[in-house]
C-alpha cells in the first residue's frame, strides 16, 4: 500500500476511535496497517542514513 493512502487510513481509523469506536475487525486492521507504516519508516528511515557520508578535512585526534 502507498504511504499516503496508509496513513490516510490510520487517520480514518482514528477519527471514527475518537466519535463512534471501532469493531474487531477495524481494531485488527488499524494494527496491521500501523505495523505497515513503521515497517515502512524504518525502511525509509535506512535508506537516508546509508546515504549520510562524513567528511571530515581535519583529524579529530591529535597525538
Amino acid at each position: 500500500m502507498e504511504m499516503d493512502k496508509l496513513i490516510n487510513r490510520i487517520n480514518e481509523l482514528s477519527r471514527k476511535n475518537k466519535t463512534e469506536g471501532l469493531n474487531e475487525s477495524e481494531i485488527a486492521e488499524r494494527d496491521v496497517l500501523r505495523r505497515q507504516y513503521i515497517t515502512i519508516f524504518k525502511q525509509n528511515f535506512r535508506q537516508e542514513l546509508e546515504k549520510i557520508e562524513i567528511v571530515d578535512d581535519e583529524p579529530t585526534i591529535k597525538h
